[in-house]
């Protein structure tokens, strides 16, 4: 009798149903690339929260005893032209990089679905508007956008946050227009209709909740995209200003030196390139996870 509870009890626990999200993961978990991304994701938000420890003096103090020292035990990354420790300043670097990821790609993603259900659900006049004031932001490249906004707002983080997520607008925009467009004429909305709920509440509890998963996908591949963006204005000087460390003004700063010292910029580099693979990697998993046709 023991035993044959005991082999109920497997059988339930094996095909019992999972949550929406319980099941996401169970399908990422099997693709081996998304959990490399997370992995590294992971890796990156404890260093992440490692140099929200580490002071602002310790990566801006100068030694000059230390000028451009190759990497050793004392320092792994070695130093820079001032001797400051790079290893402190490439870490440090990561909240900036972080900051500046998640805050574009937020900025991005709330102004362009909520534009973009507007135009989608409204349509006539109101979706010529909002597409063609898209195709105009689109239609100019995102780095001399960027260049524009920090120098009309003046270099700081904030700004910089604003210049590269005004640039990832129209991605969204359209995305959202087309789940929308897809998702308004089906019959649980034409049902929303008919007992009188408000188009707004249509809108955002009954159509966007149903045309996410586009969203969420472009959401992750836009971070790294972001400090791409952000790692290149700093690079050409129109990002955080001098002597803050994010990597792209490491690179930056190093760019001068790479046959003497290519650690300079080889270590800020990797830094770049890992967290751009890994959020790429991750958002790859996501899109297989919420494919629908996957899901048969």
């Amino acid at each position: 009798m023991n035993m044959k509870t005991d082999a109920n009890e497997l059988i339930t626990k094996k095909y019992k149903k999972r949550s929406q999200f319980g099941d996401i993961f169970h399908r990422m978990k099997k693709n081996k690339s998304s959990v490399i991304g997370m992995v590294i994701v992971a890796v990156i938000f404890l260093i992440f929260f490692a140099s929200l420890f580490i002071s602002y003096e310790s990566v801006t103090e100068m030694n000059p005893t230390n000028r451009f020292s190759p990497p050793s035990w004392e320092l792994p990354f070695g130093a820079d032209r001032t001797g400051r420790n790079l290893f402190l300043r490439t870490l440090y670097g990561t909240r900036y990089s972080i900051v500046i990821g998640f805050g574009a790609a937020g900025i991005a993603t709330l102004t362009g679905v909520f534009l973009g259900c507007i135009a989608g659900y409204f349509g006539g006049i109101t979706d010529d508007i909002i597409m063609r004031a898209s195709d105009i932001l689109a239609s100019i490249p995102g780095m001399l956008l960027g260049m524009v906004i920090v120098t009309v707002l003046g270099q700081s983080l904030r700004n910089l946050i604003i210049a590269v997520g005004v640039t990832a607008i129209p991605v969204f925009l359209r995305i959202t227009r087309a789940s929308v467009l897809t998702i308004k004429n089906w019959e649980f909305v034409e049902a929303t209709r008919a007992i009188g709920m408000s188009n707004i509440r249509i809108v955002f509890t009954q159509i966007l909740p149903n045309g996410l998963s586009p969203i969420i996908v472009t959401f992750t591949a836009s971070l790294g995209l972001s400090i791409i963006v952000a790692a290149s204005l700093s690079f050409l000087g129109f990002g955080i200003p001098v002597p803050r460390p994010e990597w792209g003004a490491l690179v930056s700063d190093g760019r001068n030196y790479i046959r003497s010292a290519p650690w300079l910029t080889t270590f800020p580099g990797l830094f770049i390139m890992i967290t751009v693979l890994a959020f790429n990697l991750l958002g790859d998993g996501l899109r297989d996870a919420l494919d629908p046709k996957l899901k048969r």
